[in-house]
């Protein structure tokens, strides 16, 4: 496979991870409760990492979606999952395709397995409906097989000086039914609130593939950081602000985007 393909397929598989964790993270809602959180993501590329882990010129590729995370306490220890997503992918020459649809719909659940007053565990699985069976358009690449995701998770709270804050520690692997490989992924999250109404979020999401799949599809990893702002308008309505970059990877997209946000209690 020479370089410029071996790149495409990159590119078709390496935006499989949104960018954003859900909020709830390894905490599950008390019993009634709920959340959701609708964010805009705003993605370009024209880089890519290569199988030696350089950067590229690749066909621009643009990724434009939305997504809806909904949870629900259906009791204290377990909290409902549902996440629909709208997306506009357009990728250029030699490629070129387009699509606008549905991405994926996950839905599953959280279950919380132990906790004390610092620390929570627990499980969480779901499953990840495509929006495009089309295998025809370089822009639904990757988007066309369901997908089983079983996540373990770990939070801890504390006081960062006067300042309250959390780390979230998440692991998962995601069964890929096609020809896309399985794929081991690793999520951490920090959070501190400096001031009543603002959260400060940092975040790393991790992927590696489990070897390579087929229709010539390459092993790959990439790495992202993603950093955004929570502004609490009311104590039910929240805005969020960030970006993220992919500033590591092999056989996958050098990715920059803009995160948009605003989150409901209820």
């Amino acid at each position: 496979m020479n370089k410029r393909v071996s790149l495409a397929c990159g590119l078709a598989v390496g935006l499989m991870m949104s960018p954003t964790a859900s909020l709830g993270g390894a905490w599950t809602l008390p019993t009634g409760d709920g959340i959701g959180i609708v964010t805009g993501t705003f993605a370009r590329s024209d880089l890519g990492f290569d199988g030696s882990r350089s950067v590229q010129p690749i066909p621009r590729y643009n990724k434009d979606e939305l997504q809806a995370l909904l949870e629900y306490g259906f009791t204290d220890w377990f909290t409902a999952i549902l996440i629909p997503s709208l997306q506009h992918i357009d990728v250029a020459q030699p490629f070129p395709g387009q699509r606008t649809g549905f991405g994926y719909t996950e839905f599953g659940g959280r279950v919380r397995l132990w906790t004390n007053d610092q620390w929570v565990i627990s499980g969480q699985t779901t499953y990840r409906v495509p929006g495009t069976y089309d295998r025809n358009n370089p822009a639904a690449i990757g988007y066309y097989d369901p997908e089983l995701e079983i996540r373990g998770l770990v939070g801890y709270s504390y006081k960062l000086g006067s300042w309250p804050a959390f780390i979230n520690t998440e692991v998962a692997e995601r069964f890929r039914f096609a020809g896309p490989p399985d794929e081991f992924r690793t999520d951490i999250t920090f959070g501190v609130r400096p001031l009543e109404r603002w959260l400060l979020l940092a975040q790393s999401f991790n992927v590696t593939s489990e070897g390579s799949g087929t229709w010539g599809i390459p092993s790959y990893d990439y790495y992202k950081l993603q950093l955004s702002a929570v502004y609490e308008v009311t104590p039910t309505f929240s805005v969020q602000l960030g970006g993220y970059t992919t500033y590591e990877g092999r056989n996958a997209l050098q990715e920059n985007g803009l995160i948009v946000g605003a989150w409901y209690k209820f």
